[in-house]
């Protein structure tokens, strides 16, 4: 931006001062070109009506000879020629190029100025009252020396003051530019900052125009309303979980107890109750790992997008392999930048939910690849699918094919993904089947390289409450339906 602002007000001063100075220059040397060959006119003119007496009234010659001497003080070279182009008196002859304006004398027309080289010629009649012929021709070559240093200084003077203007106006736009620039880029840092999940990062708002201070005020009030925010739902998260699985939990031990000494019939009644309270648990978790994507602040790190794929196939690959359903990747060395975390938690749910879908015999696939600046990851199972109007709706909360999910796995995907710049969509799978891919921005050159997690780090599945896959398909009772959430 500062470049910008100083290139503009550069050009527009360079334009302004070209307009100026550059017919000022002209004119200026013009009008000193022209006085000085008035100048040679008039000098010899006047030589002429000198030499009129010694020409037509055969006077003495003593006071042409002392206008000639005059003239060749200040180095002129003049000839007073007669009327059949004699030399009557002067100094060294002018250039040859004189001779081809010697008619001039049978004229008796006005003086007139040839360039000649660095020379300038006059040729001024000498007029013959009582004739009409003149009497002569005044011959004048004056050194051009002089009046070319002169339009020279002019221009260098002019070229000097622009150029100062132009220093002064360029020091001057400089500072403008850092003045309304800096408190800008310190803006822009900011938000980067706020971006990247710091929320108590602000901007000084002490710097800059009025403008300027007035909008690093009114952002550094958005991002403090921001914190406030996203710390009550932190709050409120907090509240959810222990309000909610302690009671639950409670709950779910009495049913146990109860079941211990009931008959058969209660007995089933109170497995009943167990699976709704499980399935409750698991809408509750579900719902906290929506908000926890919702607001999520973590600050984006660069992440080995084939580590990552890797270690989670591994840690999945026992529940896929006790289900009888083969696990492959394909991925290609790229990396991707987004929170700590996140893209474990993004796989975690896809997988689990193409894991519920299958039976025995199916196949899931995982590639990777970078595209531009942009990374993609597909996660293609052979599976019943979804219809068309159901992926339309996948990625909102609680919409579910199936009468046991919640309807939370593909919109917890959704939220991550785009808190970190990417998208998510859905697609059939050639041969039947269902296919999510998600774009993410490749994560720039240059900055750290965050491997991926260990074989099983911390994955905040919907369908789990554990932090880790087992060797069952994870957190899922025997008797659950699949949910393609």
């Amino acid at each position: 931006m500062a470049r910008r602002i100083v290139l503009a007000v550069l050009v527009l001063i360079i334009a302004v001062l070209g307009a100026i100075a550059i017919p000022l220059g002209t004119i200026t040397a013009n009008q000193d070109k022209r006085a000085f060959r008035d100048e040679a006119v008039a000098s010899a003119t006047t030589l002429a009506n000198v030499a009129e007496e010694r020409l037509t009234d055969g006077s003495s010659a003593t006071a042409v000879n002392r206008a000639v001497a005059e003239l060749a003080k200040r180095g002129d070279r003049v000839t007073v020629l007669d009327a059949r182009g004699n030399t009557v008196a002067g100094t060294a002859m002018p250039p040859p190029r004189a001779a081809a304006h010697l008619p001039l004398a049978d004229t008796g027309g006005p003086a007139v100025t040839y360039p000649a080289d660095d020379w300038i010629l006059v040729l001024a009649p000498v007029r013959n009252d009582s004739a009409r012929r003149s009497a002569g021709t005044v011959v004048l070559a004056r050194p051009t020396a002089a009046i070319d240093r002169q339009v020279t200084v002019i221009w260098a003077l002019i070229g000097a003051i622009t150029a100062a203007g132009l220093a002064a106006a360029a020091l001057v736009a400089i500072g403008l530019a850092r003045w309304v620039s800096r408190p800008l880029s310190a803006l822009e840092g900011t938000a980067q900052q706020l971006g990247d999940g710091d929320l108590t990062a602000r901007s000084p708002a002490n710097g800059g125009p009025s403008e300027v201070r007035r909008l690093a005020a009114n952002f550094n009030q958005m991002a403090a309303r921001l914190q406030a925010l996203v710390h009550g739902h932190q709050i409120t998260m907090a509240d959810v979980a222990h309000q909610l699985r302690t009671p639950l939990a409670a709950l779910r031990l009495r049913l146990d107890l109860l079941a211990q000494d009931s008959d058969q019939q209660m007995a089933a009644e109170l497995a009943g109750a167990q699976e709704e309270i499980g399935r409750l648990t698991r809408l509750v978790n579900g719902l906290l790992a929506v908000a926890r994507a919702e607001n999520s602040t973590a600050a984006p790190v660069r992440i080995s997008l084939a580590d990552v794929v890797s270690n989670r196939v591994a840690a999945w690959r026992p529940a896929a392999e006790e289900r009888e359903v083969v696990l492959t990747a394909d991925v290609e060395p790229t990396e991707v930048r987004m929170g700590e975390g996140q893209l474990e938690q993004i796989l975690d749910n896809l997988i689990a939910n193409a894991l519920d879908a299958l039976v025995q015999g199916g196949a899931i696939w995982i590639a990777a690849s970078a595209a531009g600046q942009r990374s993609r990851i597909t996660v293609a199972d052979n599976g019943p699918g979804m219809s068309q109007q159901q992926q339309k709706l996948a990625f909102r909360r609680f919409a579910t094919s199936e009468t046991g999910g919640a309807g939370l796995g593909l919109a917890i995907v959704d939220r991550l993904v785009v808190s970190n710049g990417g998208s998510a969509s859905l697609s059939d799978t050639r041969g039947g089947g269902l296919t999510v891919t998600i774009d993410l921005p490749t994560a720039p050159r240059g900055r750290a390289l965050r491997r991926g997690g260990g074989l099983f780090p911390a994955a905040h599945s919907e369908h789990s409450g554990q932090t880790r896959p087992s060797r069952r398909s994870p957190g899922l009772d025997e008797n659950q339906p699949p949910d393609r959430s």
